[in-house]
């Protein structure tokens, strides 16, 4: 099942890629995008994530902060961060716990999926991919963001 907006995103805490807990009831009164994506280094996680870090601005100006959540561990975060100049947090979670009770993990584990929650705790937006090849483009994403494209496309 996957959460749809309005409803309350479900609270969690992960490591992040330099070894501190993420909690994401810490970032309420904030906007926070959850990017879960599929693995570390695979061509389609890499060219996502690089579109998001070359849009890192213009979710900033739109208040939205960007975390990768992916099933690999800090180590892997670390060195893709830093391969590829990532300026956002990248999480941890073993196993896909988190991506199971935001219904982004199917049968070949993590699903490439979007959520927005918005300052509030609440789903403001939310995308799972059927195919783990399509993404959501940095331009669809700001368009939806700033309410120019549409709600849950």
């Amino acid at each position: 099942m996957t959460l749809t907006p309005g409803q309350p995103a479900p609270d969690f805490t992960l490591v992040a890629d330099d070894g501190r807990p993420w909690t994401l009831s810490a970032a309420r009164g904030r906007r926070v995008l959850l990017v879960f994506y599929p693995g570390d280094g695979t061509p389609v996680c890499t060219a996502q994530l690089c579109d998001y870090r070359d849009g890192v601005e213009a979710f900033a100006g739109l208040g939205v902060e960007v975390v990768g959540i992916s099933t690999d561990s800090s180590e892997s975060h670390r060195r893709f961060k830093a391969k590829h100049g990532l300026p956002f947090v990248l999480l941890t979670d073993p196993g896909g716990g988190v991506a199971r009770r935001y219904g982004a993990w199917g049968l070949l584990g993590m699903k490439r999926a979007v959520f927005l929650v918005e300052a509030d705790g609440r789903i403001g937006y939310a995308r799972v991919e059927s195919v783990s090849l399509f993404r959501r483009t940095r331009e669809e994403l700001l368009e939806m963001l700033d309410g120019s494209g549409p709600a849950n496309g």
